[in-house]
């Protein structure tokens, strides 16, 4: 078994560590169909090649023609390492400096089997989430990281790391970026071979960031939209006896089932691959697995009437729970379904994201690699009768939201019904769970913060917590506005959950949604309680990308905006750009996310509190940053929550000033003006 010291040593060359292909036993990616010529094929083992030395090129060149040719891809599986891979704590790892030792813990987290969906082809979630292109970029990565010291930083272009540069103490230490394709080439196919060449990645949102925390973050995500779902569109606060159906337990989706459960409500998720199901269920998040839809219909009028939390995961395709659930509406009159969406890696859906109704999981994962143009076909097919059975459904009262996974958009690229009429690009018959649900909730300044106990002890972690909730109940002493109060009793309650529910897989890690106040003031109190010896080791602080500044993407994140900016992606390369000189211990800039190639560009960081007086000062600073810059940008718009917002922020912070807009024009003065 080889060691931290040892994976930290670089490339292992001599010897050549045993040549063991793909492992069974555990999930691989989809295989990739790039379509490359022949001196595409060439170029791409040159790249692959040119991180070894002459010596050892002979030999490795003709099992790396042999993955592309297989795989799609040159993944490197030669050096898979020898280690059982997880975040050790921040203590064992060889380094100069406590903020690379933090980044190699949040490394090896993401590439943790038990956190990565694909692990061995470095795919964190998503279905091509990567954490790097291949495993040669992960020796490097490590050994330039044991060897940094504060006065370097380490660049990173997609996966590759071009190396430690001369640098200074306050700024970052890693700068990432992924996928940053010229526009016009920035299409999927473009992707698929450039990917097949090793010259570009897709890094999702945290994959490619190393700032994934397995699912508990979509949990807590998931729980908030499902409650606030009920408040919009059942007034319901309540959610007893109410039923949610989606699809999808493999990466993020995963964490569908623990959500319903926590959120009070009858959950049935639907998975094709029963590898994902197990999973789930042997950690304690899916409470029931079925492959019979009369058993699952049967259980979910059992739960229904008692008002019973279930989750109950259907092994099968969800357009077939989809339409069972109209023919039961036909049979009986019955509408068994209150809430709907899907969390499939509908962004990705002709290489493994979406599987169609058509084919068993396996037949259609042959045909993936045999015929590519016959599965696109039919998983077009699938989404029409996926979306027609979703609107019989919803013409009866069911409510179905996008969940930001390119559902819809990919939908009607298909030709499924989910026109809106007289709608803007970004708008459809369904909204964007930003839309209606969330949208809102951004532009108070909420989103996803989370943090890391890189002491990989559980008393740090029940610390932090109760440090988070002590802060915002204070904050609601004090006195907030009653619809910030709100989110901050959801997210007090999701605290109190999540430590009952052992919402914990890989790190210490913890997520909630915190406005500006509350993640400054909980940054500085984690600090105090570092530097007071109440927390052992240092903190890493960072956050979903999809957050109110963090990403441009009109069909998401963004897809609220209304001023004709969505597809405009100046907040989020500001964002990237002013947390790194406000304090960041590392920034990443992403092509492509949850809603795919081309879609979104996307922007994180992390954040090392060590307990320094320096280290609150970062955390003020950029924090502040951080949202503010998404607030600003959503009060432009028009966001009237947004404005609120930001004007309480400059009344707060007299260094602190935003162009305000002026109040909207009569609409009767544009009508003269446009007839004119």
């Amino acid at each position: 078994m080889t060691s931290l010291k040892e994976i930290c040593r670089g490339l292992p060359l001599n010897p050549l560590p045993e040549n063991k292909g793909r492992r069974k036993g555990i999930p691989h990616a989809p295989v990739r169909t790039p379509n490359l010529t022949a001196q595409e094929k060439k170029l791409a083992l040159r790249n692959a090649l040119r991180y070894f030395p002459p010596e050892v090129q002979k030999k490795l060149a003709p099992e790396f023609a042999e993955e592309l040719r297989l795989y799609g891809h040159i993944y490197m599986y030669r050096f898979f390492p020898d280690i059982e891979m997880r975040a050790y704590p921040i203590g064992e790892y060889p380094c100069k400096t406590k903020s690379a030792a933090a980044i190699m813990l949040m490394i090896m987290n993401n590439l943790d089997p038990s956190v990565a969906q694909f692990p061995q082809e470095l795919v964190t979630y998503g279905g091509n989430g990567q954490v790097f292109s291949n495993w040669a970029q992960f020796w490097l990565v490590m050994h330039y990281l044991s060897e940094m010291t504060e006065e370097q930083t380490l660049v990173m272009y997609s996966g590759h790391p071009l190396g430690l540069f001369p640098s200074h103490p306050r700024a970052p230490r890693l700068i990432i970026t992924n996928g940053m394709v010229i526009p016009n080439y920035s299409s999927r196919d473009e992707y698929e071979k450039m990917f097949a060449l090793g010259v570009t990645m897709y890094g999702q949102m945290t994959a490619g960031s190393y700032c994934y925390i397995g699912p508990q973050g979509i949990v807590h995500g998931t729980v908030l939209t499902v409650l606030n779902a009920g408040r919009r569109y059942l007034k319901a606060e309540d959610l007893s006896g109410k039923v949610f159906v989606t699809s999808g337990l493999g990466g993020m989706s995963g964490a569908q089932a623990k959500a319903a459960v926590i959120a009070g409500c009858v959950g049935i998720i639907a998975e094709v691959d029963e590898a994902a199901l197990l999973k789930r269920h042997k950690q304690g998040w899916l409470m029931e697995i079925s492959d019979n839809l009369d058993h699952c219909i049967a259980r979910l009028r059992e739960a229904r009437k008692n008002k019973i939390a279930l989750s109950l995961g259907y092994h099968g395709n969800v357009v077939d729970l989809w339409e069972r659930l109209v023919y039961e509406l036909d049979k009986t009159g019955e509408l068994l379904v209150d809430l709907g969406s899907d969390q499939t890696s509908c962004h990705n859906p002709f290489n493994g994201g979406y599987y169609p109704v058509q084919l068993g999981f396996e037949e259609a994962k042959q045909l993936l690699s045999t015929d590519p143009g016959k599965f696109r076909s039919l998983v077009q097919e699938s989404l029409r009768r996926h979306v027609a059975a979703i609107n019989k459904l919803a013409d009866k009262g069911m409510f179905f939201w996008d969940y930001g996974n390119a559902f819809l958009l990919e939908a009607q690229r298909a030709g499924a019904d989910v026109e809106k009429k007289g709608a803007n690009k970004t708008e459809f018959r369904y909204p964007s769970y930003v839309q209606h649900i969330m949208g809102d909730i951004f532009s108070l300044g909420f989103g996803p913060f989370r943090w890391v106990c890189t002491s990989g002890d559980p008393k740090d972690l029940a610390t932090t917590d109760s440090i988070a909730m002590s802060v915002l109940e204070d904050s609601i002493r004090k006195g907030v506005s009653t619809s910030v109060k709100q989110q901050y009793h959801d997210n007090i309650r999701w605290i109190r959950e999540a430590g009952r529910h052992s919402l914990v897989v890989g790190s210490q890690a913890r997520i909630l949604y915190s406005d500006q106040r509350g993640r400054v003031s909980i940054a500085v109190a984690i600090n105090r309680a570092i530097s007071e010896g109440k927390i052992k080791a240092p903190v890493v602080l960072s956050r979903d990308h999809h957050d109110v500044s963090g990403t441009d993407s009109p069909f998401r994140e963004t897809s609220n905006i209304y001023d004709g900016s969505a597809f405009c992606a100046d907040m989020a390369v500001q964002n990237f750009v002013g947390d790194s000189f406000r304090g960041a211990t590392w920034v990443a800039l992403h092509n492509g996310g949850g809603v795919g190639w081309g879609e979104v560009i996307n922007g994180g960081f992390g954040l090392v509190l060590d307990g320094s007086k320096e280290a609150e000062e970062r955390a003020k600073m950029m924090l502040s940053w951080d949202v503010s810059n998404g607030v600003a940008r959503r009060c432009w718009s028009g966001n009237a929550f947004a404005y609120e917002t930001i004007c309480q922020a400059m009344k707060e912070n007299d260094t602190l000033r935003v162009t305000l807009p002026h109040k909207v024009v009569d609409e009767n003065i544009l009508e003269q003006a446009v007839k004119q």
